[in-house]
């Protein structure tokens, strides 16, 4: 069915959730209130695709897709409505499928190999693409989880081997992505206070809660056989604030994977784990007019108080009525000039 009558809602993504994108939806009708297992908005499964647009004058439309979401809790007044519902995108599937065996890389020896296996498993027909620079697919080692363990953490932790995250998109893909940079990432809206801009408010806040100037990165692998290996890179830079044994301290942090099984290994993910441990913890947080095209992850130029600054969007939300605005946190910063 389409064209629910929805009188309020919003779409959330969120790069620091598990499920990256979260849908909370008001019907007015109570007629669709579901009563049975098959009624549109019940929980068994069935599914709303979301989008966001433009219809203009001569009744044209234009949209961007917001995600596929698994109905969650609908409920409401019987006689009088509206009906709310809450949804989640398909990494809720795979977090719901626990291993119910003990569950190995064995035999799939990438990265990107080792993922398909564990997300098709649950969803056989699933969209997965390697949106890494140059399609990246290193080797994967050897590593098994226990009876109950959570898939969706195993996939994660595939990912975080190889210096990628996995999140579903608003096309309800399954995408291995690089860790965004804001010193190299580009660009993809001007967000700007004044005339003509999109900028509606914004707050500003720093904190140390999330800084580190070294980073010790261990592996243990007992399916491999291999010895426990760990590595150790610092912040070295004179000329940053949180250079080790600097006025800012030392305050190192800890990461592991049972999917480093060699020094090297330890050593890159260390590595690229200190760009973004190094980061200056600056949260901007703005609203907007809505960009229903935009991605967490995507990087941002915001224009205010005299100031230009690049950032990576780490979370928003984007409403689904014609008169809210989007609320977006922004992170790692780095301001250019004005």
């Amino acid at each position: 069915m389409t064209d629910l009558p929805i009188t309020d809602g919003s779409v959330t993504v969120d790069r620091g959730s598990r499920i990256r994108r979260t849908l909370s939806l008001t019907v007015s009708d109570p007629k669709f209130l579901p009563w049975a297992e098959l009624d549109p908005l019940a929980v068994y499964g069935q599914r709303l695709v979301v989008s966001r647009g433009i219809r203009f004058a001569g009744g044209q439309v234009e949209s961007v897709p917001l995600g596929t979401f698994r109905i969650n809790e609908p409920s409401g007044d019987t006689l009088y409505g509206p009906v709310t519902l809450t949804g989640h995108s398909s990494e809720c599937h795979i977090i719901d499928d626990k291993f119910l065996v003990p569950t190995s890389t064995r035999g799939y020896t990438t990265c990107v190999t080792a993922m398909e296996y564990l997300i098709r498993q649950t969803l056989p027909d699933a969209v997965i693409v390697n949106a890494t620079a140059g399609s990246r697919n290193p080797s994967c080692a050897i590593a098994t989880w226990n009876t109950g363990a959570d898939r969706w953490d195993a996939v994660q932790q595939i990912a975080l081997a190889m210096q990628a995250e996995i999140y579903v998109d608003a096309l309800d893909r399954f995408v291995i992505a690089d860790i965004p940079d804001p010193v190299t990432a580009p660009i993809v809206w001007d967000i700007a206070e004044g005339e003509g801009g999109t900028l509606m408010s914004a707050s500003r806040s720093m904190s140390r809660t999330a800084v580190y100037n070294a980073v010790v990165a261990s592996g243990e692998n007992t399916a491999s056989g291999s010895a426990p290996v760990s590595a150790v890179v610092y912040d070295t830079n004179p000329l940053s604030p949180t250079r080790w044994g600097g006025p800012f301290g030392r305050v190192p942090k800890y990461i592991s994977s049972a999917l480093w099984t060699t020094v090297g290994a330890c050593q890159a993910a260390a590595t690229y784990a200190l760009a973004e441990a190094t980061a200056r913890n600056v949260q901007l947080s703005i609203s907007a007019i809505p960009n229903a095209a935009l991605e967490a992850g995507d990087c941002v130029r915001v224009s205010h108080t005299g100031h230009k600054e690049k950032a990576i969007v780490q979370s928003l939300t984007v409403p689904l009525t014609a008169e809210g605005s989007s609320s977006l946190t922004l992170r790692g910063g780095k301001e250019e000039a004005a």
